[in-house]
């Protein structure tokens, strides 16, 4: 058990990390597009990123699985299993459908790529509701699955894991879109482009 738990520790923290650390290389220098080209580097990144993290999602799975029946509630079994089969279902709906919503390069960060011409949806999918649903609700199905397995040590590590990715948000994602959002709005607006330069050169 301690051994899939240090193994899924290590997982989250090489995915957390990896991408993080790579997602700020291409935004401060461009790394992979001036390397490989935009199209290139993107596809290069997506398989290192896709494996790093269907390996993560394997290792919380193992995890649960072994440390099954670690979790006592004091509830019947099936009703715990029952709010667990609907977590998962809650956030994995969730998850896809704000995919979905997205585009599936926009699941792999393309944005960090390429030049889009917006950030995200206005009020489209879970968007409409949500501002941030893969790292909130979309998490749901790790509490879930923890619960339909009765893994303590899988709660434990679902609440680590999001923990991790919102810290990657705040750190990473959030300052660059909105980097983004700045530079989409002063296309958007010349005459307000050209008033805060005005502004900035101000003595």
């Amino acid at each position: 058990m301690l051994i899939a738990l240090a193994y899924h520790l290590a997982s989250r923290l090489a995915y957390v990390l990896y991408i993080g650390v790579a997602l700020g290389r291409q935004e401060r220098s461009g790394h992979f597009t001036q390397r490989y080209g935009a199209d290139a580097g993107f596809r290069r990144f997506r398989r290192t990123a896709a494996i790093v993290m269907y390996n993560d999602a394997a290792s919380f799975v193992l995890l649960c699985v072994v440390s099954r029946d670690t979790l006592v509630l004091g509830l019947p079994r099936g009703l715990v299993m029952a709010v667990g089969a609907l977590l998962v279902l809650v956030g994995l709906g969730t998850k896809l459908w704000a995919t979905a919503t997205l585009g599936g390069d926009a699941y792999y960060w393309r944005n960090f790529f390429a030049p889009i011409d917006r950030v995200v949806p206005a009020a489209a999918g879970p968007y409409r509701w949500l501002r941030n649903p893969m790292y909130t609700v979309g998490y749901l199905q790790t509490y879930g699955f923890a619960l339909a397995t009765g893994s303590l040590f899988g709660l434990g590590a679902a609440l680590l894991d999001q923990a991790g990715i919102l810290i990657f948000y705040r750190w990473i994602e959030k300052p660059h879109f909105d980097r983004l959002r700045s530079v989409l709005d002063m296309a958007a607006d010349p005459a307000q482009n050209g008033d805060s330069l005005s502004r900035s050169h101000r003595p």
